[in-house]
């Protein structure tokens, strides 16, 4: 189970982690932490360091009610440090973050390798065809609605069933748009109550009959802090023990905040299966 990268085969049958990077001042952990191009550098060296194999950069904070950003604020917030990580350390695959095919554009051509859709394309019927166009991996999340209304959207009469159903008919319509290398993200903490959440994280292996590779996207999120009445601050614990969940059920990528305590846990897991 591989990836291309920009030439670069990237074996997932061993899992990965992908370290966040947030260019925005508003999202739920760490918004408006880095301010600076030496503030973003420092970061990323230090995903690199503890061991992450990419660094997912996102500019439009997607939290439950998060504010509307332009595309061209979405772009303008983007581009420069999406160059700048390329340049500094080009051997680390870059994904963007974003629901808009303009955005995905411009970043690949600033250095981007991969892509990461909260939407599936729903929100810009245009992203199929870009992405099959520029040849990079695509991460498909489920969802309903946009950022600002989905929490209104959690109404399923069979959350495993429906979300099953919602990759098959995207998996098809981007295997139409030639789009080779896909990833699934069930979407943890996007259109689901908390029940739901750990409904569809309990049925993860589930979604391996997909036969793609499956993301986990748990880091720091409210169905761990609001669960163990905390805050994300204090939800790394509570992150590993879902992480763990998260491996042994199939996921191949970790998408986290905090890189070096999800490669323990891959470690773990690995010393665990061996």
């Amino acid at each position: 189970m591989t990836i291309n990268c920009s030439g670069k085969l990237i074996d997932l049958n061993t899992p990965k982690v992908m370290g966040i990077l947030n260019v925005t001042p508003d999202s739920f952990y760490d918004g408006g932490k880095f301010k600076n191009d030496k503030g973003f550098l420092s970061q990323t060296e230090k995903l690199i360091n503890e061991g992450a194999t990419f660094i997912d950069i996102g500019a439009y904070s997607s939290r439950p009610g998060a504010d509307f950003v332009s595309e061209k604020e979405e772009i303008n917030r983007l581009i420069p440090i999406v160059r700048l990580i390329h340049e500094t350390f080009p051997e680390t695959p870059i994904s963007i973050d974003s629901f808009r095919s303009n955005v995905i554009k411009e970043s690949v051509q600033a250095g981007a390798a991969m892509v990461n859709d909260i939407s599936a394309g729903i929100l810009d019927p245009m992203m199929f065809e870009s992405v099959g166009k520029l040849g990079v991996p695509y991460i498909m999340m489920h969802m309903r609605g946009t950022p600002q209304t989905m929490q209104q959207m959690s109404n399923y009469s069979n959350i495993t069933k429906e979300v099953y159903s919602y990759f098959s008919e995207r998996i098809h319509l981007a295997r139409k748009h030639q789009i080779k290398d896909l990833i699934i993200d069930l979407g943890f903490g996007f259109s689901k109550t908390l029940d739901q959440n750990f409904k569809l994280l309990n049925s993860l292996d589930f979604y391996t009959n997909l036969n793609l590779p499956i993301l986990a996207g748990v880091s720091r999120k409210s169905m761990i802090y609001k669960t163990l009445n905390t805050t994300a601050d204090n939800a790394l614990n509570g992150t590993s023990a879902l992480h763990m969940i998260a491996l042994e059920k199939g996921s191949k990528i970790l998408r986290v905040h905090d890189v070096k305590e999800a490669i323990e846990c891959i470690k773990l897991y690995k010393a665990l299966k061996n």
